[in-house]
């Protein structure tokens, strides 16, 4: 579904992710994760066709998106952005109507069926109830979930998120990144989502990527990868990883017997 394949990617003359392969499937989360540095950001957004790689290929269903127009890539990948980028003045169904913007017509004018995909993504996110609120009035947190609901709203096979769970509480994490699992099941989506904590990605992720220094470290299942001997090694800090006794996940500590301030 999402194909990356000896993907390098600079900066000018600084070199940010080298030599990375990487597959996405149907139907599967894959986490990216890594140091702050690492490069996560970067795969997202050269995934997403924003930054033009330096080499390699990425390819959406079997094209290259590099060779796509953006109103063709659209129909292909959705992105949820790490920074909120949202017009203020804009109602958050407005804002959810933006992901509708490829199927539109020469006359720009949404449909029954855009419309109802609009509420659609707005109930599955939680938040149609505020389809009249303005974007600037709304928490971070809120705003997360609004351009979650903008890109479900797309209607794309492919979903990139990049720290979908920053400034939501804990309910909606959880609330969050279940609905991103069940509807990769649902919707055979291939979602490649960037995450900083590590107890959310054994939970809730089917792979693992895990990003150093612009390289790709590891990749496997949870408990392939997050262990003491990747993640101590690649964050650079003591770690307790033991088996959450529910879940049956790995379950990742500070060792804060060994950790200096």
């Amino acid at each position: 579904m999402l194909e990356i394949h000896a993907l390098h990617v600079s900066y000018g003359d600084k070199v940010v992710l080298a030599d990375i392969n990487l597959d996405v499937y149907k139907g599967e989360v894959v986490a990216l994760i890594g140091p702050n540095g690492a490069g996560k950001t970067t795969l997202i957004r050269a995934a997403s066709g924003v930054l033009r790689p330096r080499a390699g290929r990425i390819c959406a269903l079997g094209q290259d998106i590099t060779r796509m127009p953006p109103n063709l890539r659209a129909f292909r990948l959705a992105v949820v952005p790490q920074a909120r980028q949202l017009p203020a003045n804009f109602t958050v169904y407005e804002t959810a109507l933006l992901g509708r913007t490829p199927y539109l017509g020469w006359m720009g004018r949404p449909d029954q069926q855009d419309h109802r995909r609009v509420v659609w993504a707005l109930e599955r996110t939680e938040t149609l109830a505020l389809e009249n609120r303005l974007i600037g009035e709304l928490s971070g947190g809120e705003q997360q979930r609004v351009l979650l609901a903008r890109a479900l709203a797309q209607d794309t096979p492919i979903l990139l998120l990049d720290e979908p769970t920053a400034h939501l509480d804990l309910r909606h994490q959880s609330g969050l990144l279940n609905l991103v699992k069940e509807l990769a099941r649902e919707q055979n989506l291939a979602v490649l989502m960037a995450l900083h904590d590590l107890n959310l990605v054994a939970l809730y992720s089917d792979r693992v990527a895990l990003l150093v220094d612009g390289h790709l470290r590891a990749t496997g299942a949870p408990n392939e990868v997050l262990t003491p001997e990747y993640l101590i090694e690649s964050y650079q800090v003591p770690l307790s990883i033991t088996v959450h006794p529910e879940y049956g996940t790995p379950l990742i500590l500070p060792d804060g017997r060994n950790t200096r301030p």
